[in-house]
């Protein structure tokens, strides 16, 4: 097949190789999900169910997968072996799952879980000679000039990164970069903040909008999201195994909102006031330091972690054009994705006020 050349026809799912020669994929082989018991890799799931392919989910010991026919394989980041076992026989790899926690007491295990753990899944991937890999990075490794919107091409490095998780995605992504260097179909795409159901745990983002209708934000700080529907962003994982060119990145957001505007959109969705107090930054700080401090006293996650203040410092804000202009990533408003998050938190946690929906437990994705 000439490279760069289609010669399927419509409909059928092509991917790229490190040549750029393009192939047709196959549904007969499964597709391995890190993270399905997460909330993003459940939609992504879901998405591939959706276009016919068996889903692998890799699932740690206890861990599940509600609501989808997928085959579960028990194993573990820090295990080669058991992803070798998971790998084996598969043609494409969504490695979504991340230890996503702003806080832990020994930091160490986000860059077991996240670094070494990338490594790991992307050699197994190598040695069984899959067809694609689609790496979940995070916007939090894409660079936002001051006062500005970040896009792939600006310019960020380690020293930017706020926190121990920040820091290990930064440097799992420049992993799955090496890979893709030295030959790896590997696409790298990089969520803003999705939004949307299935928020089981729930996300720092989905948090917003539980304490939002547990009464439980009084104030809030000046900081910006860019907000995208996880339906989207799922979809967008899709869009980049298919069409997404190997060793690049690809923002998959929507919109940039102040978390004042956000506030505003949950009062008009729930009917409640959106609270009015802007907290400054350096009282935020204080909560936040003082929040962290004692968790390492006790071994329970801070309420306020203090890296969150600090990423919280900085609006990340961000464009999509790239992914709309190469995968036809079209995302739709963040509006209809909190609406339906507020629906699906209600359900949860059996209607609006305390215990409108699941608290936060551990943060890290399965």
């Amino acid at each position: 097949m000439e490279k760069g050349t289609d010669f399927s026809p419509p409909g059928v799912p092509l991917s790229q190789d490190a040549s750029g020669a393009r192939k047709r994929l196959s549904t007969a082989s499964p597709a391995l999900v890190t993270g399905a018991s997460g909330f993003l890799g459940w939609h992504v799931a879901r998405v591939l169910l959706e276009r016919g392919y068996p889903v692998r989910a890799l699932v740690r010991p206890g861990s599940r997968v509600d609501g989808l026919d997928v085959e579960t394989v028990t194993g573990d980041l820090r295990d080669a072996r058991s992803l070798q076992r998971a790998v084996a026989g598969c043609e494409l790899v969504f490695h979504v799952a991340a230890d996503y926690r702003l806080w832990a007491r020994n930091p160490d295990e986000l860059y077991r879980s996240n670094v070494e753990g990338t490594r790991n899944l992307l050699e197994a991937a190598k040695t069984a000679g899959v067809d694609r890999v689609v790496y979940t990075s995070t916007v939090g490794c894409i660079g936002i000039p001051a006062g500005g919107i970040g896009d792939e091409s600006t310019p960020c490095g380690l020293e930017d990164m706020a926190g121990d998780y920040k820091r290990s995605k930064f440097l799992a992504e420049q992993v799955a970069l090496e890979y893709a260097r030295d030959g790896l179909p590997v696409v790298i795409v990089n969520p803003t903040a999705p939004i949307g159901d299935h928020d089981v745990k729930p996300t720092p983002t989905g948090k917003i909008v539980v304490d939002f209708l547990n009464g439980d934000m009084p104030a809030f700080i000046d900081t910006g999201l860019n907000v995208v529907d996880v339906r989207d962003t799922a979809e967008g994982h899709w869009l980049a195994c298919e069409r997404g060119r190997t060793g690049e990145r690809y923002i998959l957001g929507s919109e940039n909102l102040t978390l004042a505007q956000i506030l505003q959109v949950l009062a008009k969705i729930t009917g409640r006031k959106a609270p009015t107090i802007r907290l400054p930054y350096a009282v935020a700080y204080c909560a936040g330091a003082c929040s962290t401090a004692w968790a390492s006293v006790t071994g329970t996650p801070p309420r306020v972690p203090l890296n969150g203040v600090r990423m919280a410092r900085k609006k990340m804000w961000v464009t999509h054009e790239k992914a709309r202009r190469e995968l036809g990533f079209n995302p739709g408003p963040a509006e209809a994705a909190l609406t339906r998050a507020v629906e699906w938190f209600r359900k949860a946690g059996g209607g609006a006020g305390r215990g409108a929906g699941p608290r936060p437990a551990n943060p890290a994705a399965a």
